[in-house]
């Protein structure tokens, strides 16, 4: 695998306009703009010496509705991995545009708190391609260091819609399998529909863009729906790991510091809309939580958040 240490964080821009250099037909010729088929690239980059800013980590908060703390709200290391998970997908050796993908899943293992005032690494790499029922999916996995201790970790798999490729079941016995399942069940009970609300969001047609500004994800499918109707969808979504954030939001004060937390976002939330909250206990000190739509009750989101113990401590080395 490629190993590359970056001087600093790359500007997003730029590299969203190289991940949208794919929809211009015939630039995806060009060496330097993804899109020209094939496996996804075994690369891994760093940032090392990164400290987040206080007033973007507030401007955070406020809009993932989080208390502002003297630590990082669980889900803004995905935040500062950002720009470095568009470097990867912009990269020349990608094999299609990020423009337009659509996340599926995401889990992240807080081993502790991590302080504002923590100097911090990132790490992220690209995982294989697998067939899908909607396509092709992939994974970027992030690893957060504070000094020497692995204290945070996320997995996000991202769909690339299409006609799924074909599967040799003859070569690869179990690939059917992973076509029907890979994106496909939960692997936990999701919240019972009779369970009752405990909140109602009321989210509003420029939710996308607010989350943009303080995030740096402008994907068009979040940001109107002029822009999203040329991908495919009827109006701008809400972004996956805004939804997430609102929920952990939600559970501030039930969560201890050291937990992982897993969502599968299911149906699209389509702004504007109201939704609601839910969420039930479960054993070991787990809970089950869920958004769905306020009207017709479908989900949006079901997820598990569970408490992780002090075996987890890792240090720091190289992923494998």
């Amino acid at each position: 695998m490629a190993s590359r240490t970056l001087s600093g964080s790359p500007s997003v821009l730029p590299l969203y306009a190289r991940a949208a250099a794919p929809l211009l037909p015939g630039a995806s010729l060009l060496p330097f703009v993804p899109g020209g088929g094939g496996e996804i690239p075994e690369v891994e980059l760093e940032l090392a010496d990164l400290r987040p800013d206080p007033a973007a980590v507030a401007a955070y908060a406020r809009v993932c509705g989080f208390t502002l703390r003297d630590t990082l709200p669980p889900t803004y290391p995905q935040v500062l991995a950002f720009p470095l998970q568009m470097a990867v997908m912009a990269d020349g050796s990608f094999p299609f545009g990020a423009i337009g993908l659509v996340h599926l899943e995401n889990r992240i293992e807080q081993r502790r708190p991590l302080s504002v005032a923590e100097e911090l690494t990132v790490r992220v790499r690209p995982t294989p391609l697998q067939p899908h029922p909607k396509g092709q999916t992939f994974s970027l996995q992030t690893v957060v260091f504070a000094g020497e201790e692995l204290a945070w970790s996320a997995e996000s798999t991202m769909l690339r819609r299409g006609k799924p490729p074909a599967v040799d079941v003859a070569v690869d016995p179990g690939a059917r399998d992973k076509v029907q399942h890979q994106g496909g069940e939960l692997g936990f009970e999701p919240v019972a529909a009779d369970v009752a609300a405990s909140a109602t969001w009321r989210l509003g047609g420029d939710l996308g863009r607010r989350y943009a500004s303080v995030s740096g994800d402008r994907n068009p499918i979040h940001m109107h729906a002029l822009t999203a109707k040329p991908l495919g969808f009827p109006a701008a979504i809400a972004h996956g790991m805004w939804t997430k954030a609102r929920c952990l939001a939600a559970l501030e004060g039930r969560l201890p510091g050291a937990f992982s937390v897993e969502a599968r976002f299911r149906k699209p939330v389509l702004l504007p809309t109201t939704v609601e909250f839910a969420s039930e206990d479960r054993e070991d000190g787990a809970i089950a939580f869920t958004v769905r739509d306020a009207g017709k009750q479908t989900p949006h989101l079901d997820g598990l958040a569970r408490p992780v113990g002090s075996e987890t401590k890792a240090k720091r080395g190289r992923t494998k």
